[in-house]
Formats: C-alpha cells, sequence, structure tokens
C-alpha cells in the first residue's frame, strides 16, 4: 500500500519549506504567484490530504457533528438527516451518523462514543427526553446540542412537531366523520416520547369529543408484521371503527394485515398514520395522516447546533401551529352504520364477521 504524501513530501518537491505549504494550502499568508502554482501542482502531483487529527490537535476542534436517530428506514428521521447535514458541510463539517434501533442502552453508548471521538456538537433523538441519560451526559458536559422531534425539556433547544396538538386534530377528523370507538397504536412508550404524547392529545380530545376512551396497542418495532397483533387487539374491542397509528409506517403495517384478515380499508376499518411520508399518497387506498416537514426540522437543528458553536444568531424555532397539518384521504371515510342496536352503530358490518377474520388467519398460518 502506497504511503500518503506528508506535507514535507510536498515541500521538497515544490522546492520550499513546510511554513510555505502551509501557507499555500490553508490561503493563510503572502506567497508569489509563481511559488503558489508550484506548491498547488506538488500536492495535486502527490495526491495530498491535511491530517484531520493534525488539524484538530492544533485547533481544538474536529469539524465533526454527531447526529443520533432512533433509524433511518423511517423516511422521516431520513429527511431530517439530509436536512441537517446540508446545513453542516456548507459549513465545513461532517456528519457522523448513528442510529439506535429505538434501545436505551444503544442510545447512551452513541453518545458516549461520539463524546470520545470529540465532535465539536451533537443533534440528536431520543427515546425520552426527560430521562435520557445520554443527554444528560451532554448537558453535563456542556456541548453544543439540539434536540430533534422530542418535546424540549425546560431549559433546552428542540426542533419538533406539536405532537399533543396534531393528535388532538386526528381525533377531530375521526370525530367528523362519525367514529366514537378507536384505538391507538404506537411503538412501546419508553422508546419513544413522541408516541406518548400523541396518544395524550388524542386520549384528551377524545373525551373532550365525546367519543368513548380510545383503546391503545403498543408493540416494540415498527416493522413488524401486525396481523397477529391486530387480530388480537380487535377480538379484545370488537366495536372499533378507527386506529390512529402513531407514525405512517404502523399505519402502512396495519393496512397490510388487515388485508389479510379480510377487513376492508376504509369500509369496515378507517386508518389514521402521522409524519405525512410521499408514499402514502401513492398508495391505494391513500393515506389520511399528519403531515410534517421533517427536513425542515433537521435543517433548523443543524442551524441551531452551528449557532452554539460560533456564537452567531440561533434561528427562530417555528411556532407549535406551523410544525403540522391534517392531510384527508381514502383511509378515512364516514362511519356507515350497516345495524343498529339501541341506537349505537355496530362496528364491522356483517361481511367482515369475526368468523371470517378467523378463517383468514387460520388459512394465512397453514402457508
Amino acid at each position: 500500500m502506497r504511503q500518503a504524501a506528508t506535507i514535507k513530501d510536498v515541500g521538497q518537491r515544490a522546492g520550499c519549506g513546510v511554513a510555505t505549504v502551509s501557507r499555500v494550502l490553508n490561503n493563510t499568508g503572502p506567497a508569489s504567484a509563481k511559488m503558489r502554482e508550484r506548491v498547488l501542482a506538488a500536492a495535486d502531483a502527490l495526491d495530498f490530504q491535511f491530517s484531520e487529527v493534525g488539524r484538530s490537535l492544533q485547533s481544538s476542534t474536529t469539524r465533526t457533528i454527531g447526529c443520533v436517530v432512533p433509524s433511518i428506514e423511517n423516511p422521516v428521521y431520513a429527511d431530517a438527516v439530509q436536512g441537517a447535514q446540508a446545513v453542516f458541510v456548507n459549513a465545513g463539517y461532517q456528519m457522523l451518523l448513528t442510529c439506535t434501533n429505538y434501545s436505551a442502552d444503544a442510545e447512551i453508548h452513541a453518545v458516549r462514543t461520539l463524546i470520545a471521538k470529540q465532535v465539536d456538537g451533537m443533534l440528536l433523538t431520543v427515546g425520552d427526553a426527560q430521562n435520557s441519560e445520554g443527554l444528560n451526559l451532554i448537558r453535563r458536559r456542556q456541548l453544543p446540542h439540539s434536540l430533534l422531534f422530542n418535546a424540549a425539556p425546560a431549559g433546552q433547544t428542540s426542533w419538533s412537531v406539536d405532537d399533543h396538538a396534531a393528535a388532538a386534530a386526528v381525533a377531530d377528523a375521526f370525530a367528523k366523520n362519525n367514529h366514537v370507538h378507536t384505538g391507538f397504536l404506537a411503538l412501546n412508550f419508553l422508546s419513544s416520547d413522541r408516541a406518548r404524547r400523541r396518544f395524550e392529545g388524542f386520549a384528551e380530545r377524545c373525551m373532550q369529543n365525546g367519543m368513548t376512551p380510545p383503546a391503545l396497542l403498543e408493540v416494540d418495532d415498527d416493522g413488524l408484521d401486525l396481523t397477529a397483533h391486530l387480530h388480537g387487539f380487535l377480538e379484545d374491542h370488537p366495536e372499533l371503527t378507527g386506529i390512529f397509528a402513531s407514525n405512517d409506517f404502523l399505519a402502512f403495517a396495519v393496512i397490510r394485515s388487515a388485508r389479510k384478515l379480510s377487513i376492508d380499508v376504509p369500509r369496515d376499518l378507517s386508518i389514521v398514520g402521522f409524519d405525512g411520508i410521499k408514499v402514502g399518497q401513492m398508495v391505494e387506498p391513500s393515506l389520511a395522516t399528519i403531515a410534517t416537514t421533517p427536513r425542515v426540522l433537521g435543517t433548523g437543528a443543524g442551524k441551531t447546533v452551528l449557532s452554539m458553536i460560533d456564537g452567531s444568531a440561533p434561528p427562530n424555532v417555528p411556532q407549535k401551529e406551523q410544525t403540522f397539518s391534517f392531510r384527508a384521504g381514502g383511509s378515512l371515510a364516514p362511519l356507515t352504520a350497516e345495524s343498529k342496536d339501541d341506537g349505537k352503530v355496530a362496528a364491522f358490518p356483517p361481511s367482515n364477521d369475526q368468523t371470517r377474520k378467523t378463517a383468514k388467519i387460520q388459512q394465512e398460518r397453514s402457508k
């Protein structure tokens, strides 16, 4: 393997000292046009690159920013990360990305690793912003940082969606479409404080709208086949006519599982998601959801971190009502009374009875 050229090699080839090479390549001092041309030509011929380690030792900065998110499989996080990365690259920083897969242990390990790499700042989404060991460690070290998607604890900065108000808008949409009995599907609250806040906002507005308290189903992974979960959930709560999923991935998963159970969406069961990822408008039925702007949030969070590093004025965090909007879709439909009993709407039409669902599950398991 060819050994990397050093600044001394460049100086020897250009016929000058190391100090002259440094002035030319860093553009930090005078040099004649002829000497500048010789140094640049020598550096190009030798494919010379400055050692970032050496630079960091001299300047006490690594020009790196750590980024910790639960996953980039979910396009919401991927879009936010891209927004932040563009900000960092334009400012001459590199971003070091780590995904925790919603694990508290992985979260603290990622934070400690990035701190050990002496990052100049950090951007992160944690499982629980009120009780995050990693976030507390960052705060104790007074490392420039910004939260992303989490609701900000007192004294913290976060670029996030108003989860509570957005979930209330979903409850209003269900009520407008005559749904009284609904369910809430979410990642485990211990791994996602966003899901917990959405449930709280949804349950509160359901009560204000005169709806029954939403039934709750927590799962550990948004990539699971939810067929068995959905089957058991509907057996326990046969009156449900609508489900609010705490993110669009879960909404897609429950729609797919509903089809396996011969449940028609939205005729038999309405589904609403959260995030507003683009694919939701490309499927049939289109997904009713809370639309957000993750790239804007990532960009803002990135600028916030840089402002903490260089002392510049931070960007303005958007007003809560500007962080989301409800997007109508084909997965949410008005509830039609197929049959009534003392004024109550039947949960599912006869064409979608439990016997049919059970037979479908048994058929899938036998394959």
